[in-house]
């Protein structure tokens, strides 16, 4: 190998290096899975036993070879599944934060009518002891001598009485109200809390995302056109392989059912949104994301599923994979961190990743989590 060759193979792999560092998911995300190892910036392979001499320059595009072309592939796999993950996070604590702030702003208008309530009673109460007041200026045994009409006296007497039973009836409303009016306080004040709670978790998963999206960027910028090519054409083939072999397993041997016309309404929204690009955190019309497409594609059919595929996967009912039909979800990897749109014929469409729009794939082409329907 020549000296121009071992010194843009080192650039590389010294590229593939420090983007891994750049990359590596956080703590929060430490579960999901990791970028493969490659060798160690300047480390030489067993076509490299001549040595370098010069340096390669480290802002220009570099030329790899498959071997190495690979590991780029494998590394970027790694950093959108690091963003996929993210994009889960942020789409659910998205979610959660616009709840929690609809409750808190009824638990607000709670307080401001219980507090008008509570001033209604309040009014009631000072009117009644007032007019109660007035009527008892004397002892009754002698407003009863007094009186020129004793049954009138008598009939005052007990209007005197209920007025008495509605003050106490008065009384107990109101403390009943301020009751009201303290807990609507104190849940006001956790819904709050929550909110600022959801809101710190979004924005916390929406760095997440951007640090992934941008050393995968960066990783994918440093390759020169041809490179992007053949990267682009071993994905294809990698796609191409994992849906053979799934295709061989005769998964889809006695074909697939009949779908429903909720079913077909989702499909048809689905592939209507074919060409639009990905897009994390978005559910259309210009951009989506995975499970953007899939809420949104159930919508159009009248049918409301979880936002995000990991709540699609959990909530919605599981198939199995052989009875699976037009407008099932297939959900992916372990983590159910990205969801796709069955189609027939063992196709799905689906949002696949940042710099990508929304396209048919083979159904097989990722490793399958599992089969959900949302019209079960």
């Amino acid at each position: 190998m020549g000296t121009r060759k071992r010194n843009a193979t080192t650039a590389a792999v010294a590229l593939v290096c420090a983007v891994t560092v750049l990359g590596a998911p956080g703590i929060a995300y430490a579960s999901q899975a990791k970028p493969q190892p490659v060798p160690a910036p300047g480390a030489s392979s067993p076509r490299d036993t001549a040595g370098a001499t010069g340096t390669a320059d480290p802002t220009g595009p570099v030329t790899v070879d498959d071997e190495e072309l690979e590991a780029v592939r494998r590394q970027l796999d790694a950093l959108y599944h690091a963003a996929a993950v993210a994009t889960d996070a942020y789409n659910a604590a998205a979610e959660k934060a616009e709840e929690q702030s609809a409750e808190v702003a009824e638990l607000n208008r709670e307080i401001v009518r219980g507090r008008a309530e509570l001033d209604r009673l309040k009014d009631l109460m000072g009117a009644a002891a007032r007019a109660q007041y007035r009527g008892t200026g004397l002892p009754p045994e002698v407003r009863l001598w007094l009186s020129e009409n004793p049954q009138e006296f008598l009939d005052s007497a007990g209007r005197v009485r209920q007025g008495q039973h509605a003050s106490e009836g008065l009384l107990v409303e109101q403390e009943r109200a301020q009751e009201d009016l303290e807990q609507y306080a104190k849940d006001a004040s956790v819904q709050q809390k929550e909110l600022e709670a959801d809101r710190r978790a979004k924005a916390e998963a929406q760095k997440e995302i951007e640090k992934q999206i941008t050393a995968a960027e960066k990783l994918e910028s440093r390759l020169a056109k041809e490179e992007k090519e053949r990267l682009k054409q071993l994905e294809e083939a990698a796609a191409r392989k994992a849906q053979a072999a799934w295709l061989r397993s005769g998964v889809l041997d006695d074909g697939t059912g009949t779908a429903t016309a909720p079913g077909m309404k989702a499909v048809e929204y689905a592939t209507e949104q074919i060409g639009k690009m990905y897009e994390w955190g978005a559910e259309g019309p210009a951009t989506y994301d995975c499970s953007g497409l899939t809420s949104q594609a159930w919508a159009a059919a009248g049918v409301a599923i979880p936002r995000t595929s990991q709540q699609q996967w959990k909530q919605l009912e599981r198939v199995d994979i052989a009875d699976i039909r037009p407008g099932d979800l297939i959900v992916y990897n372990k983590d159910a961190s990205h969801v796709a749109l069955y189609v027939g014929d063992g196709t799905i469409v689906h949002a696949p990743r940042p710099g990508r729009s929304v396209t048919t794939a083979g159904a097989g082409s990722m490793p399958i989590l599992g089969v959900v329907r949302p019209d079960a």
